[in-house]
């Protein structure tokens, strides 16, 4: 797989960027939900119809798309390609990775925007 011609999945849901007390409310069983934990804080990402009534920050407004296949790790700069594009033209980006691709989440006003910028760029859009 090159990363001059990979293809970005959009996800059809808005998602939520939340700081919650723990993970006892969270709908681990939800498509789309990704939890961090360090020594400070439990971050959660989610689709937004199931931000969990513990959460004690919330960032709404959020849509994603994710790399289609799953990527080998000795794939390089495929995150850095994407965010600096994303980043010449203006638009931040939250970036998640999983074991076996990665999600980039723009804010909702930018995400047409974005998949332009890649798809313009060599990325195809499916």
């Amino acid at each position: 797989m090159s990363i001059e011609y990979l293809e970005i999945k959009i996800l059809d849901c808005n998602f939520s960027i939340c700081q919650v007390r723990d993970y006892s409310l969270v709908h681990f069983e939800s498509n789309y939900c990704f939890a961090g934990k360090t020594d400070e804080e439990y971050s959660l990402v989610c689709v937004t119809e199931d931000v969990p009534a513990n959460f004690i920050k919330r960032d709404d407004g959020w849509k994603a798309f994710r790399i289609q296949g799953v990527l080998d790790f000795s794939l390089i700069g495929i995150l850095s390609r994407i965010s600096a594009l994303l980043a010449d033209n203006g638009i931040g980006i939250f970036a998640l990775s999983t074991f076996n691709t990665d999600y980039i989440l723009t804010k909702a006003g930018d995400f047409t925007r974005a998949v332009e910028i890649l798809s313009d760029a060599g990325y195809a859009a499916v």
